[in-house]
């Protein structure tokens, strides 16, 4: 889904005849978005968004936000979860003129194949997307056997931004049904991305940090010896240059993030 931008131009053949246009009094032309959002285009939609620095996500009733971070304390990725079902979302630098989710989709798809992935494109509510199943691992329980990989059904849905790509991936039962998906699609239209003026390489991902009130929650966890705690870990959906690992990259932990409204 081409993501909308604004545009302000002056023709040409008034400039080249000296001839000064009227201020003001130009129309310009619009091309309207639905969402996801840019940060200069955030609707007055009254939505409680929960500010993760680079990303902007809608605290939606009944829907729970979690984020990985890593050992060194840095935020690495967020998940939705609703239900049964996952949104895991990631924005990664685009160039200023091309979006990129045509290529990232290639690889994902070429990737996925060489994991046991059953994907195919099919056009959804945010364009042509990735559908069909993903191998998963389940993380290991304390005293049990080893997990045995599954299967689950999967979706990843991509929208190109102003120098900026979006990437969902949607598991569990809001990859097979709309009416499941529902809640989850309105999340991922609803999300706002952040890019910032600071150059960044084609793909780099793009920064994430908690929101004040996590952030101490998880230092106090820090001073008293004790690990961030959380539900088990999901499957994360691999960097925009990688295909979809079998199993989520390791963790130390994840972070319940409260709301924090922002945008």
């Amino acid at each position: 889904m081409p993501f909308g931008r604004r545009r302000n131009r002056i023709d040409r053949s008034l400039r080249e005849r000296g001839v000064p246009p009227e201020p003001q009094h130009r129309e310009r032309e619009v091309d309207e978005t639905t969402g996801p959002y840019d940060a200069a285009d955030v609707p007055d939609d009254g939505t409680v968004r929960v500010d993760l620095g680079s990303l902007r996500l809608p605290a939606v009733p009944g829907t729970e936000l979690r984020v990985d971070v890593n050992q060194q304390q840095k935020v690495i990725g967020a998940t939705l979860r609703y239900g049964d079902s996952l949104l895991q979302v990631s924005a990664f630098a685009a160039p200023r003129a091309a979006g990129i989710w045509d290529d990232v989709r290639a690889d994902l798809a070429r990737g996925a194949s060489g994991q046991g992935a059953r994907l195919q494109e099919v056009e959804g509510p945010f364009g042509t997307e990735l559908a069909g199943s993903i191998v998963v691992t389940p993380p290991a329980q304390p005293g049990g056997p080893p997990p045995k990989p599954v299967r689950r059904p999967a979706r990843f849905v991509g929208v190109d931004g102003p120098r900026w790509f979006l990437r969902g991936m949607i598991s569990g039962p809001a990859a097979e049904t709309p009416e499941a998906a529902a809640v989850l699609e309105d999340v991922f239209r609803k999300v706002v991305v952040v890019r910032g003026t600071e150059p960044m390489p084609v793909r780099e991902q793009l920064p994430l940090s908690l929101p004040p009130q996590a952030a101490a929650q998880l230092a106090r966890q820090q001073q008293a010896g004790r690990p961030a705690t959380a539900p088990p870990p999901a499957t994360a959906p691999p960097p925009a240059t990688a295909p979809p690992p079998a199993t989520a990259p390791p963790r130390t932990g994840r972070h319940a993030a409260p709301p924090d409204p922002a945008g």
